[in-house]
């Protein structure tokens, strides 16, 4: 039997007193990485890594939030690297064999140094590679599409109900109705030449003027006429000034037509389908979640039974530039990292997304390494130097600025404050106009064609004068009859001016004229 000699070198001692003593040091690095290439392995993700066009054959350039802290780490560390995307453009999943692919997978075989993207940090990936402290907070959102904006012709009458307006229209004829009565049973005293009379028609038409607040001609003298009259103004006062408060109300502020506001209202609908990246870390999270029994909240056992229909092909996507695609020009909703799909609605041409999101934040973003890599302490330590002096605010806004033009959080298009109205939301009142302008017209052609019809059936000037002549001395006996009257000086009775002369109703006034004989001047 051979042995084989071992040769042991002692590096150094210790004890309990005294410790470690000896050459044996911890290999940390400085701050000094110069001369070190990192070779990085991304997934293009807006707006956390960006490729720009290759123009001219010049080599891509990378853009992006992630591309940004690199960067800052890089200038600090003195470090270079050279980027490249993962060959299947995924972050990365345990595969039924055990290995992994994507993002992760070039890591675990020791094909890239760093990996980079909008990764997120979980227990399943980080039993296989390291990762750096989070440089920033992750969550679940959700990206919709915001309630299209419908041109509404009658949005003057949107503040009453159709019923209201019914009960009005039914009070302003009751109510007409009610002071004509009042009226015929105690007629009022009008004076000496007053045109005005209490007809049914004068008493609907004065109820419809003080209503709508333009006041009326038909004098009311009687106490029960007045006590209705008040009462009804009254209630014309509090009408308007509701109208016309909720009238300006409808005008400025639009309705929330979609109810979907958060992660809970997504879970509990099922008209609009949603889904996510299959196989992804929310996909997982979902699963995961929605598969436990011993989890509290039941949203997403329900967001799993739609995410998981026909076995997660129906409503899941393999991209989320495909899934940003499906809500923009379809009914879909898009559930996914939060930060990626507030970019995505900021940026929007037209502002039509909107975003809900839930605001417990469980993980976050961080910088993947091969396991047992001596590069995350040392990235660590500056990410987080970077977030206590507020570099890494600055940069977050480079990406997500405040001053926005599109309202990410509104599920529907607003109009700002202080706008203009547009022509939509008073065609209602135009079209209302032009229908009593044609209605007024079609009334005129009747009432010019009734009374030339009624005035063809007078007996003219000629056929007056072939007709008996009537004597000068011929008394014309008319005992209580309307007639127009003329006071001569000369003499001290009344003569009519014309006994078949046609009266205007405007100078007509009822006289009793006792029996008596009464000469037609001519």
């Amino acid at each position: 039997m051979f042995f084989r000699t071992l040769l042991f070198m002692k590096l150094a001692t210790w004890d309990p007193i005294h410790g470690l003593n000896g050459t044996l040091t911890d290999r940390k690095l400085e701050n000094n990485m110069r001369g070190v290439v990192l070779r990085v392995v991304t997934v293009l993700e807006e707006p956390f890594v960006m490729v720009s066009e290759n123009v001219l054959g010049k080599p891509k350039k990378y853009q992006g939030f992630s591309i940004d802290v690199l960067d800052a780490l890089a200038n600090y560390l003195g470090f270079k690297y050279e980027i490249y995307v993962a060959p299947d453009h995924k972050y990365g999943s345990q595969q039924a064999d055990g290995t992994w692919n994507g993002l992760i997978g070039e890591l675990v075989f020791k094909r890239a140094d760093v990996g980079l993207s909008a990764l997120t940090i979980t227990p399943e990936r980080e039993s296989v590679v390291d990762f750096t402290t989070r440089y920033m907070d992750y969550s679940v959102g959700v990206l919709l599409r915001k309630a299209e904006r419908t041109v509404d012709m009658f949005a003057c009458l949107a503040p009453f109900d159709l019923s209201l307006w019914a009960c009005i229209a039914g009070t302003v004829l009751l109510v007409g109705t009610l002071v004509y009565l009042l009226n015929w049973l105690n007629p009022p005293r009008l004076p000496m030449g007053s045109v005005s009379s209490t007809t049914l028609y004068n008493s609907m038409w004065f109820v419809y003027g003080s209503f709508v607040q333009q006041g009326g001609e038909v004098p009311y003298t009687t106490l029960a006429t007045r006590m209705m009259m008040g009462v009804w103004w009254l209630f014309a006062l509090i009408v308007i000034s509701s109208y016309t408060a909720n009238l300006a109300a409808f005008l400025t502020i639009s309705r929330i037509e979609n109810s979907i506001q958060s992660l809970q209202d997504l879970a509990k609908q099922t008209d609009l389908p949603y889904g996510t990246v299959l196989d992804s870390a929310v996909y997982d999270q979902v699963r995961s979640k929605g598969m436990n029994p011993f989890e509290r909240d039941p949203m997403y056992s329900q967001m799993w039974r739609m995410i998981n229909r026909t076995g997660g092909a129906e409503n899941n996507v393999e991209e989320s530039k495909e899934g940003i695609r499906k809500v923009k020009y379809g009914r879909f909703a898009f559930v996914w990292d939060a930060a990626v799909l507030e970019y995505v609605a900021i940026n929007d041409e037209d502002c039509s997304l909107y975003t809900v999101s839930n605001n417990v934040a469980d993980r976050g973003y961080g910088m993947a390494m091969q396991h047992g890599s001596p590069y995350r302490d040392i990235f660590s330590q500056r990410i987080l130097e970077l977030q206590q002096n507020g570099d890494m605010d600055i940069l977050k806004l480079k990406w997500w600025p405040r001053d926005s033009p599109c309202d990410l959080y509104s599920p529907v298009g607003t109009r700002k404050s202080g706008s203009a109205l547009d022509i939509h939301s008073f065609a209602g009142v135009f079209f209302v106009l032009a229908a009593g302008v044609v209605l007024s017209c079609l009334i005129a052609t009747v009432e010019t064609w009734w009374t030339r019809r009624k005035g063809s059936r007078v007996p003219s000037k000629e056929t007056q004068a072939d007709g008996p002549s009537v004597r000068q001395d011929e008394p014309c006996h008319e005992p209580q009859t309307d007639i127009m009257l003329t006071l001569r000086p000369s003499s001290n009775h009344l003569s009519p001016a014309c006994c078949a002369t046609p009266l205007d109703s405007k100078l007509r006034h009822t006289f009793p004229i006792p029996q008596r004989t009464v000469f037609c001047q001519h």
